[in-house]
């Protein structure tokens, strides 16, 4: 598969495959109903423990990014579009302080931020239209 980890990140590594994920998804690389690796598979690959993709799967199925039906596998839902809009909110909000907290520390102005910000977004809008 396409995931790739970095062990020397300040990134704990299930957080690295749930982000992974969600930028599949966004990016259309990734579409509702495409299927995950197994738990047990992609923790061979990865060179992992189980528990810690399992712990990554987790998250993603609690966000809404995938679903695991029992003894079915791990599929895409296509996100977290039917969050209701409080938890929405709160997500958005969460991401946008790691945003500004990562601009902080690379010592970018707010234009430069909200210019690459605009950038990713119209990427994924153009991938996702030319699925």
């Amino acid at each position: 598969m396409w995931f790739h980890i970095d062990p020397s990140s300040g990134t704990p590594i299930y957080r690295q495959i749930v982000d992974q994920v969600r930028q599949a998804v966004a990016g259309g690389t990734l579409r509702p109903g495409d299927r995950l690796p197994s738990v047990r598979d992609l923790a061979l690959e990865l060179a992992l423990n189980p528990n810690t993709v399992a712990k990554a799967y987790q998250e993603l199925e609690r966000s809404g990014v995938i679903e695991t039906p029992r003894g079915k596998g791990s599929f895409v839902t296509g996100g977290d579009r039917g969050l209701p809009p409080r938890l929405r909110r709160e997500k958005l909000e969460l991401a946008a302080e790691r945003l500004a907290a990562e601009a902080y520390h690379l010592g970018a102005s707010d234009d430069e931020v909200v210019n690459a910000l605009r950038r990713k977004l119209e990427e994924a809008r153009r991938k996702r239209e030319d699925v």
